[in-house]
């Protein structure tokens, strides 16, 4: 059901049936290695490429969460996936070695909740039974691509992030206990004119605003509605500049309430300069992290808008500026909330 403008409710309520994170070394040594069901000592994963790492990571997660979750491939009926590589060739090749239908989905480092969306509301609607879903990033691929070979060691100023080494992937399902997808905002395309590939949270922090106000509007809710709003991953940047627009709109939220998953994932004193980022970062942070505080009782309502820089290496080279998007979904576990 469509209500407001930008924002599906899902009635049937669909179920994040299981859940399956899979990090890299940097990810091992982070904050919350711990919500992570397995992590490498290496960025290799025993391939020979990179981009060949990144799609095993992809695998490894989707593997992990059919076997949570007492499943076989052929019980799926879909897969909606995206990373940040050339057309997504490490989720269309992971796809492949599943052999189940996909769909892929780019939203740079939105496409976790962009994926989580869609694969609720075609759950919602009867259109299948499970969805494998997920979004994924490996920080050698993801710089050789946009940035430099990390091998050249350029030097990033402070308002850059470190892209996360990571998958996170959900089981969506139509029934069965767990974290219920309640309703999910579609973000528009916000372009503030930012050129520079190095500030990516300054960047996105207004398509964020525009997502959260957009969310709060259409669902007739104030911000208090939810234990946690938190964003993909603004960084200390991007973070601190939203939570200024928001207050500048009229809304106050309180620091411990609104987080950032590119803050939640390592630890200080990691050089990840202004935090972390990539596809994987939401990915991981959500699927593995919160949706075990979530378990524990800790969290009852929680809104999770992924943030994503609609740039690719071409439109930087010729100069365009940076548009970005955020999608935001719903997830509520326990306690009565109907």
């Amino acid at each position: 059901m469509m209500k407001g403008h930008r924002t599906w409710v899902f009635e049937n309520r669909p179920v994040i049936v299981s859940t399956a994170t899979v990090g890299g070394p940097f990810e091992a040594n982070g904050k919350i290695a711990d919500d992570f069901d397995l992590l490498h000592e290496d960025l290799w994963l025993g391939e020979d490429s990179y981009e060949k790492a990144h799609k095993v990571l992809i695998e490894e997660a989707f593997f992990q969460a059919m076997k949570k979750a007492r499943i076989e491939k052929e019980q799926v009926q879909f897969i909606i996936c995206g990373d940040l590589i050339n057309q997504m060739t490490p989720s269309s090749f992971a796809a492949r070695t599943l052999s189940t239908p996909y769909l892929g989905v780019f939203g740079a480092c939105s496409t976790s909740m962009e994926a989580l969306a869609l694969s609720a509301f075609i759950v919602n609607y009867g259109g299948a039974k499970y969805i494998l879903t997920g979004a994924a990033s490996h920080n050698t691929a993801v710089e050789k691509q946009f940035r430099y070979p990390t091998e050249y060691g350029g030097q990033k100023p402070p308002t850059a992030q470190w892209t996360v080494t990571g998958a996170g992937v959900a089981l969506v399902g139509g029934e069965g206990d767990g974290p219920r997808i309640t309703s999910a905002t579609i973000g528009r395309v916000v372009d503030m004119g930012l050129t520079d590939p190095f500030n990516m949270g300054g960047a996105m922090a207004p398509a964020a605003v525009d997502t959260i106000e957009a969310h709060l509007r259409d669902m007739q809710v104030d911000a208090s509605y939810y234990d946690l709003i938190v964003t993909g991953d603004l960084g200390k940047i991007g973070r601190t500049v939203s939570l200024d627009l928001l207050r500048k709109n009229g809304m106050e939220l309180e620091e411990e309430r609104y987080q950032d998953c590119g803050l939640i994932i390592y630890r200080e004193g990691q050089p990840v300069l202004s935090g972390g980022s990539g596809a994987g970062c939401s990915a991981t942070v959500v699927y593995g992290h919160l949706l075990n505080r979530m378990k524990r009782g800790e969290i009852k309502r929680m809104l999770v808008v992924a943030t994503g820089a609609l740039l690719s290496p071409l439109t930087f080279q010729q100069g365009e500026t940076i548009p970005c998007i955020a999608h935001a979904v719903a997830i509520e576990y326990g306690g009565d909330h109907s």
